[in-house]
């Protein structure tokens, strides 16, 4: 077997956790007694040999489709620690999306979960030779295989992973329509991992609760790789995280460390916190003063924590962009949150900062071993594309030179795609998605987002999606019907109708609402009301290019 060497490689880091830690808990299912990291060890070893018996070589790719817990990290280790590669698939890709990876990514073998298994039924892939439930690594609907998963076997071979050896491939969902295959190697994943680590200090006694999908490398890195460096304890759900089952699942793991995306505690705030505050007149009133209005956030922050389960030191935000009021409650509420900025061909994470250095609507600076600038910035406002530079940078696009060559430049750095300005002390400040800017007729640059975050502290808006059409800046806006209907039921009989007029009225109101508070050239010239909620990627980002 691998012996430790401080490589940065999984095997010899993993081997480095179990040597320091084996007896501690590695990880669990909320409400099931943890795994050590022995035995996630024997684990990781008995799949190996399992492996060895169905023919898997280095190099094969093995695809893992299943909701988090734990076997999904038993499969991810084995599959690396071999030097073959792991093809993580979102839960919830379409199975056209999931028949076209394994396709693209010739997989050899599919882990499945069965709540997800259905997905697979109407499937016809060539490479594919073997379906395996993840919950017991048995193999599904195939008789003549004889090979079984057994905990007492043991690898017949060694393996020798070198850093630069491909891990893993990442079909991003991508807000802008086409999946790509992300080609990330053991360096990549491992040196960002040891790089975030120095973010915020976390031992052995740290409890990560796991809510975002393994899948995506936010949480794989962050809250899957992160916690094993550190000989922490993750928990997973198991489900889907409705509040009813995460709110238990926190009052009983009481975690000390989280990942998520805005999308969660942006609903936490409008749906729990403001209504609370509005719910009285004069709390309303005195909300409007910043004086009172830090205090009434303090209070909260209080409540909040209890909630959390009282005992997180770190709350990380990242995926998307945080809604600036929500980001403005954190900061008075002493929440200990920070925000991070990363791409999936970053392994992710770029630039970060601990709770305790956070400025408001930035990411902080660039990650230690990591190199940024704004290239090409526009003389007055700063603004420019972020290009980056450092081991945690993609090897490339799966099998397409053409789209590595257009992001990754010869002398090493990667054009994110993505706009922001840097502050005297380095911190960076994301405005806006380069492909998302709109040239106006004058030639001026906007930023839907910006005018987005205006619009999203609306009263009753929901999101909302600014888009030019016909040469002219519409806002599409997801208002919260439930909440009209709610609000108006007591009033009237035929609530449909007055709700819909109430949306009428919204939207005019909304429409000068924006404009009073945007530059001459982000005034929105229409508002249309999206009656369904946008379409969203696995970090909650809206998939902008369906709504152009």
């Amino acid at each position: 077997m691998m012996t430790s060497n401080k490589k940065l490689t999984f095997p010899a880091l993993f081997a480095e956790t179990v040597n320091k830690f084996g007896p501690s808990n590695a990880m669990a299912l909320v409400g099931q007694s943890p795994i050590s990291y022995n035995e996630l060890n024997s684990n990781i070893y008995a799949l190996i040999a399992f492996y060895e018996k169905l023919g898997i070589k280095p190099g094969d790719r093995i695809a893992i489709l299943s909701t988090n817990m734990p076997n999904w990290g038993v499969a991810y280790y084995a599959t690396t620690f071999m030097g073959a590669v792991v093809v993580p698939i979102l839960p919830d890709f379409t199975e056209f999306e999931i028949e076209n990876i394994l396709q693209h990514s010739e997989a050899k073998l599919i882990f499945v979960s069965k709540a997800l298994s259905s997905k697979l039924d109407n499937i016809n892939v060539e490479s594919l030779q073997y379906t395996i439930g993840v919950e017991n690594f048995n193999i599904i609907d195939d008789t003549e295989i004889k090979a079984i998963f057994d905990l007492s076997f043991q690898s017949e071979n060694s393996y020798r992973v070198e850093e630069n050896d491909m891990a893993a491939i990442i079909y991003t969902s991508g807000t802008t329509g086409s999946s790509k295959g992300v080609m990330l190697s053991h360096k990549n994943i491992c040196s960002n991992a040891t790089s975030a680590r120095n973010l915020h200090p976390i031992n052995e006694t740290d409890r990560f609760l796991s809510i975002l999908p393994l899948s995506h490398t936010y949480e794989n890195t962050l809250g899957f790789v992160i916690p094993m460096l550190a000989g922490s304890c993750i928990y997973y759900l198991g489900k889907t995280p409705v509040p009813s089952l995460l709110i238990s699942a926190l009052k009983e793991v009481k975690p000390t460390v989280m990942f998520s995306v805005p999308l969660i505690i942006e609903k936490i705030y409008k749906g729990k916190i403001l209504p609370n505050i509005n719910g009285k007149a004069l709390t309303r009133y005195l909300y409007k003063i910043p004086f009172f209005r830090r205090k009434l956030n303090a209070i909260a922050g209080k409540k909040l924590m209890e909630t959390f389960g009282g005992e997180l030191t770190f709350f990380g935000i990242g995926g998307a962009k945080l809604n600036d009021q929500v980001e403005l409650f954190l900061r008075e509420a002493k929440f200990p949150y920070a925000i991070g900025y990363g791409l999936t061909e970053s392994s992710p994470l770029l630039a970060g900062i601990g709770v305790n250095h956070t400025k408001y609507r930035s990411t902080g600076p660039a990650l230690k071993g990591v190199q940024l600038k704004i290239n090409n910035p526009d003389p007055k406002t700063k603004i420019g594309e972020i290009w980056a530079k450092g081991d945690n940078v993609m090897l490339g696009y799966y099998k397409d030179p053409e789209k590595t060559k257009e992001v990754l430049t010869e002398d090493g750095w990667f054009k994110t795609g993505d706009l922001a300005k840097m502050d005297k002390n380095n911190y960076l400040y994301i405005e806006s998605r380069l492909k998302n800017m709109i040239v106006g007729a004058s030639g001026e640059n906007i930023y839907p987002e910006e005018i987005e975050s205006v619009i999203n502290n609306f009263k009753h808006v929901v999101e909302s999606v600014v888009v030019e059409k016909k040469g002219k800046l519409v806002a599409m806006v997801h208002f919260n019907y439930e909440e009209l209907e709610q609000q108006y039921k007591t009033i009237r009989k035929d609530v449909e109708n007055y709700v819909d007029q109430q949306i009428d009225d919204l939207m005019q109101e909304l429409h000068e609402y924006v404009n009073s508070r945007v530059n001459k050239f982000s005034q929105v010239q229409m508002v249309i009301a999206q009656v369904d909620p946008f379409q969203k990627t696995a970090t909650h980002k809206i998939k902008r290019f369906l709504y152009y």
